[in-house]
């Protein structure tokens, strides 16, 4: 059987070598268990932007448990509910989008865990099925709370954010961040980015916590995993089936009689 335990992706996060993560915006159980099978230390469901509700966590959680792969789900916001749904769905860690000071990280990093150390409320259903070890006190220990960074002022608080008890790491949004700075967010090249990437980074290993960080291009893929980010997450499912679907057509069509 796979290891779907939930101790198996703060394992994977806190190992020496870079994991590298699918990210699923297509919220259908098939398709999660298809990234699952590609061999990713690590899958993201995504609730934010992905196309789709709640309703399709619990299949694509089924499809990745099978593959044996470590799942966490971005949350659609900051928001209690929506972090202890996710949680008692079975994700063994939590994305949050959109922090920007140590308060909200505070907020977060509470509604991952259970009393005394948070404010999670009790009913984990399918997250406890068949585990005779499920207490909270094991589960607060192995559940990831990775607030995202995207902004400047998320930038210049990472420290505070970081120091912020239960708080594993940060997963820095380059997309939103170059908005935030005036930048295309197609631009993951420009000096003003990667000078804020690499300070994030750098706050990280300060705080001996987890530095990850969204890769949505092979040049940044290239330049994250040289700078030495713990996780990063590859593309998005969309994306790749996009990119698949046009070089089929491309090589089918260069072939094509005249």
């Amino acid at each position: 059987m796979p290891d779907t335990s939930p101790s198996r992706l703060r394992s994977v996060l806190e190992s020496d070598t870079t994991a590298f993560g699918g990210w699923c915006a297509i919220l259908d159980g098939f398709v999660a268990e298809i990234m699952g099978s590609a061999g990713f230390d690590w899958c993201c469901i995504d609730l934010q932007h992905g196309v789709g509700g709640h309703g399709a966590v619990v299949p694509m959680l089924q499809g990745l448990d099978a593959t044996g792969t470590p799942t966490i789900v971005r949350v659609p916001w900051n928001e209690p509910s929506g972090i202890m749904r996710a949680l008692d769905a079975g994700a063994s860690g939590i994305i949050v989008p959109m922090v920007d000071a140590a308060s909200q990280a505070a907020a977060a990093a509470k509604a991952c865990r259970y009393a005394p150390a948070g404010s999670r409320s009790w009913g984990p259903a399918r997250a406890s099925l068949g585990r005779d070890d499920y207490t909270a006190e094991r589960v607060n220990a192995d559940v990831v709370c990775l607030p995202m960074v995207e902004s400047v002022q998320a930038v210049a608080a990472v420290d505070e954010i970081l120091a912020v008890e239960g708080i594993d790491g940060v997963f820095v949004g380059p997309s939103d961040l170059s908005v935030d700075m005036g930048i295309a967010p197609s631009r993951s090249s420009d000096d003003r980015l990667r000078t804020a990437v690499i300070e994030v980074l750098t706050a990280c290993r300060r705080a001996g916590k987890i530095a990850g960080i969204f890769a949505p291009d092979e040049s940044s893929l290239e330049a994250y995993t040289a700078a030495g980010f713990d996780m990063i997450a590859v593309h998005n499912d969309t994306r790749l089936l996009g990119q698949a679907a046009r070089s089929a057509l491309a090589v089918g069509r260069s072939h094509a009689a005249r």
